[in-house]
């Protein structure tokens, strides 16, 4: 999945602190990973709530809708929870909301309702909304200002690693294993569902009980109204305005590519294997945008970030016209090495978009979170794409993402309006 945005630290934090977080900070780190795991299993839930409701591409969509919406629709009020309760705090609600989230997956195979399940995801999505605002800043503050961005690149590669292990968690759970027989509707078990969220519903309330217990640094209270991104001069910088489009393409072209790989893989014509067995080839996607992200941190210290982004973005699109224009191996192949093109683009993104701004990084960084809705919004495109023209050709809309992502990288990251100064 994307990673998660890098927030300004609050400096008033810093004086008087202690030197070593090494404690807090190792546990701060399973939080990356429980919601980088948390958010991957969406793509095998995907497939299995198709069958079981007989849903056509568009309907299952809405699950990435649902959860993707609440970082639109919750990272405001998140923020201004946050400062009033402090970062230590904001964990514990944010993975309460989420247990609360997963639990509901149980009433909802049990009424064997849909909708149900759309409001389950919207409940978790919330409550790791709530978690990142509060974490990832939290991180920033553990530690020198000048070092905030390599501890976040280290929490967020135990991010990359949720992402890549939880195919294989939630294919086994959920399918049977890979080898397990192809599912087809009215073959598929609400009851299923129940034990892989039950278990990340306890996991959920262990990490809010020890986070509670545990003897963490109090920070995080300051004025509620301090980084709104509703309004302000960050929203005159092109080069801001234009990145939070290209966060929001990039988080929406990722996410559709992950929503449709076990449907698409388990296609005659492209993998010819049963959806069990697609599931697991999730990983390779996401596993290359994990080891990919350790590459591209050494390349950009010797190249330019918005070439290095450009190169990927132009990457990504043959390799999705291969994928459109092709089949067997080569079609399969082509889409999951796009994951390694993924790698760098949102962290690259992020940091161009808020060059310059100054006071208001904090700001910029609030506009560029909320660009995250693109994840809701264009795999439902692309769901009503494959229901009038089919899976395959349905791509096309995460190329033309990646074109943009280009462009971005060339031309778009370069400000055309001076520096913001300090008033």
């Amino acid at each position: 999945m994307a990673a998660t945005p890098i927030i300004t630290p609050d400096a008033a934090a810093q004086p008087g602190a202690p030197t070593s977080y090494r404690f807090a900070l190792t546990a701060l780190t399973s939080l990356f990973f429980m919601w980088g795991f948390i958010t991957c299993l969406n793509d095998i839930l995907i497939p299995y709530l198709k069958l079981l409701f007989d849903l056509n591409y568009t309907q299952a969509m809405l699950i990435q809708f649902c959860f993707f919406s609440a970082y639109f629709v919750v990272s405001v009020p998140a923020g201004m929870l946050v400062s009033r309760i402090g970062y230590k705090s904001g964990i514990v609600t944010g993975l309460l909301i989420a247990g609360a989230g997963c639990l509901l997956f149980l009433p909802a195979a049990q009424m064997h309702v849909y909708a149900m399940f759309l409001f389950a995801l919207f409940v978790l999505a919330s409550g790791i909304t709530i978690l990142q605002v509060a974490a990832n800043p939290y991180v920033s503050v553990m530690g020198k200002p000048e070092t905030a961005s390599s501890r976040l690149t280290m929490t967020q590669a135990f991010n990359s690693l949720g992402t890549t292990v939880a195919p294989f968690f939630g294919a086994w759970l959920i399918f049977g294993g890979m080898n397990a027989p192809e599912p087809v509707p009215g073959a598929v078990t609400e009851s299923t569902v129940q034990v892989p969220y039950l278990i990340l519903a306890a996991s959920l309330i262990v990490l809010a009980v020890i986070f509670a217990w545990l003897k963490l640094p109090a920070m995080g209270k300051k004025d509620p109204a301090e980084a709104l991104p509703l309004g302000g001069k960050a929203w005159q910088q092109r080069h801001l305005v234009l990145g939070a489009i290209g966060i929001f393409v990039y988080v929406g072209a990722e996410v559709g590519i992950g929503s449709f790989l076990a449907i698409y893989l388990s296609q005659p014509e492209i993998g010819g294997m049963t959806t069990a067995a697609a599931s697991h080839y999730i990983s390779w996607y996401f596993g290359g945008a994990m080891v990919g992200r350790f590459i591209g941190a050494a390349v950009m210290q010797k190249l330019n970030p918005g070439r290095v982004l450009a190169f990927n973005a132009i990457m990504a699109v043959l390799l999705l016209a291969i994928t459109i224009l092709s089949s067997g191996k080569l079609a399969m192949w082509s889409l999951l090495l796009v994951g390694l093109c993924n790698s760098i683009m949102f962290p690259t993104i992020f940091s161009l978009a808020i060059q310059g701004l100054k006071q208001y990084t904090s700001q910029g960084s609030g506009i560029l979170c909320l660009a995250i809705v693109g994840g809701a919004i264009l795999p439902l495109l692309q769901g009503m794409l494959a229901d009038q023209i089919g899976v395959q050709l349905a791509f096309v809309l995460p190329l033309v993402c990646y074109l943009y992502i280009a462009f971005y990288g060339l031309k778009g990251c370069i400000p055309q309006t001076p520096a913001v100064t300090k008033e």
